[in-house]
């Protein structure tokens, strides 16, 4: 036999047969003296003879077929409403559910990721566990801004979140600016459209909601310092109070900022627009639809569905 290593399976099992073929020693005196049963120089004897080399090679363990296969019917719907809403895996649950299809989460993720469905590049994050203190709708509301990622007219266009932290029913509007002149009318919208009391509004350290950071150094009474026009009107004139998230630190506003994330994918991504009226229109349909998808953070409910059952519990 050859002294150097082989170079692969099929190379291994020919050294052994190979004095068998050519009836140097027979099957049980070789099975003495190798690592391998005789069963398996037999069965590697005939593979050879009716393949060749070929024969050799090692064939997978895996099974042709499985009593609890996900039905084919079921596999092609789940793909369909993939392709159709580019929904993760338990969102999709959800969706299922509804049409009296049961069929658990990571059997979805891997259909999608056996169709090559999946979302490239993902950076596996460190997951944290936090105290999640049940709110009330209205209890708190954070309030962002989200650049609208192309121009139209070689101008820059805003959009204006506001999202409910317990029901997460949010309201959206467009601007041509972000000035404090916007902050204002949006939240004088938001206060008629919200279908709950605000209580508290959070927001980041931009200028047009606070002058934490300007005004106050700036002011000549620094212990007494002018209040910006968004805090005397959310504070003076309708009894709300304002948090401000630490400097350089979106995640603390991390339910608009999630927000910002799904309408950049699932709208702005998908959609062109010509003129501002068209974005204005499509942008209210689409938060329509938003206020009507299922969250995993509620469990499957949409935001109208949460803020119902909020409403239910406390009437």
């Amino acid at each position: 036999m050859s002294k150097t290593m082989p170079k692969s399976t099929q190379e291994e099992k020919y050294r052994w047969i190979k004095p068998i073929l050519g009836k140097e020693i027979s099957i049980k005196q070789m099975a003495k003296v190798c690592s391998f049963s005789e069963r398996a120089l037999k069965y590697w004897l005939a593979n050879f003879r009716l393949y060749g080399r070929a024969g050799l090679e090692n064939k997978s363990t895996r099974p042709k077929s499985q009593p609890n296969e996900t039905p084919i019917r079921i596999k092609e719907r789940v793909i369909e409403l993939r392709n159709e809403t580019k929904l993760c895996a338990k969102k999709l649950n959800y969706k299922l559910k509804k049409e009296n299809i049961l069929i658990h989460d990571r059997t979805i993720g891997k259909i999608i990721k056996t169709e090559g469905l999946v979302r490239k590049y993902r950076i596996r994050k460190l997951k944290y566990k936090y105290v999640k203190l049940p709110l009330a709708a209205g209890e708190l509301v954070e309030i962002d801004i989200k650049f609208v990622p192309k121009r139209l007219g070689n101008k820059r266009y805003y959009q204006f979140t506001a999202i409910d932290c317990a029901t997460r029913w949010r309201y959206l509007k467009i601007y041509d600016n972000m000035g404090n002149g916007q902050a204002i009318d949006f939240f004088e919208e938001l206060k008629s459209m919200a279908p709950f009391r605000i209580r508290t509004i959070k927001t980041d350290n931009g200028s047009c909601f606070t002058n934490r950071y300007t005004g106050y150094l700036r002011s000549a009474d620094p212990l007494n310092p002018r209040l910006h026009p968004f805090d005397l009107c959310l504070m003076e004139e309708n009894n709300i109070l304002h948090y401000l998230i630490d400097p350089g630190k979106p995640a603390q506003n991390g339910k608009a900022e999630r927000s910002h994330r799904t309408d950049q994918e699932m709208f702005y991504d998908r959609r062109k627009f010509k003129t501002v009226l068209g974005l204005k229109r499509a942008l209210k349909q689409w938060n329509n639809n938003y206020n009507n998808l299922e969250h995993c953070a509620l469990d499957g409910l949409t935001p109208n569905e949460a803020l119902a059952r909020v409403q239910n519990v406390c009437a």
